[in-house]
């Protein structure tokens, strides 16, 4: 109930389902001694997607609230996800001890954060990095030309023609097409020829970590929430022990 609701909410919930009273205080205490399981693939890692969510924290009294970023991970696409709050080094000792296949894709937006992060992940084998398509696509509308431009730019960049795309963008002469032509300088070597991706059933988006991040973002989001940065890591745990449905297992194990 605590990885589904606000504690408050749940009170509510397990009194409706058991008749038993458990305050909001003590589901939140027991929370906080639970032990959470790490999520764990059971299939070689062929895909790994990462972005970045946010959460509202609590700040010194007198002080308004802020918005901060946290880290979200996917695994084959539906897999298993874990979400970090301001810990890199906890995300990469937790993607070390996953079973990375030979190839592994990996997709994400263009934040710089992202790919940087990437980079200093110990990967055995080869890595294809991927710029999610409609990250691309979605950048690429924001250029200031003609339909009809646009449209043939994102066909060159569909089939993977950045340095034609960006001919095309030297033509069109305005700062958001030099704007976006710096984009794709940045990641050109993630552009891959999606066309051929797409029909070869490989990845070109970053869509289910996105998901992911929503689903999160259903907890911590909540009307009124306002996180303390030492309770934050702990209730991500919980979330993601839920949606990858561990929860039952925990359960299981202690009867």
């Amino acid at each position: 109930m605590c990885a589904k609701a606000s504690y408050q909410q749940a009170e509510t919930d397990v009194a409706m389902l058991t008749g038993v009273r458990v305050s909001a205080k003590t589901q939140e205490r027991m929370v906080k001694r639970a032990t959470l399981p790490e999520a764990v693939s059971n299939d070689p890692v062929t895909e790994m997607a990462l972005d970045g969510g946010m959460v509202r924290v609590r700040t010194p009294k007198g002080q308004p609230s802020e918005w901060r970023q946290y880290h979200a991970m996917r695994l084959n696409r539906e897999g298993v996800g874990m979400a970090f709050y301001k810990s890199p080094p906890t995300l990469l000792a937790w993607v070390s001890t996953l079973p990375i296949a030979s190839l592994l894709y990996a997709l994400g937006d263009g934040h710089c954060g992202i790919w940087s992060l990437f980079e200093q992940m110990s990967i055995p084998g080869s890595i294809d990095e991927i710029l999610d398509w409609f990250h691309l696509k979605e950048n690429l509308y924001k250029v200031a030309a003609t339909p009809e431009q646009l449209a043939a730019i994102a066909s060159e960049l569909w089939e993977g023609k950045v340095s034609v795309a960006k001919r095309m963008l030297g033509d069109i002469n305005t700062d958001s097409a030099k704007r976006f032509s710096g984009y794709l300088e940045r990641h050109t070597g993630r552009i891959p020829n999606y066309r051929y991706y797409q029909m070869e059933g490989l990845p070109i988006g970053s869509g289910p970590v996105e998901s992911l991040v929503k689903q999160i973002d259903a907890r911590l989001q909540i009307a009124g929430a306002q996180w303390k940065t030492e309770s934050l890591p702990l209730m991500l745990k919980l979330r993601c022990a839920y949606l990858n449905k561990q929860l039952d297992v925990i359960s299981s194990v202690r009867e």
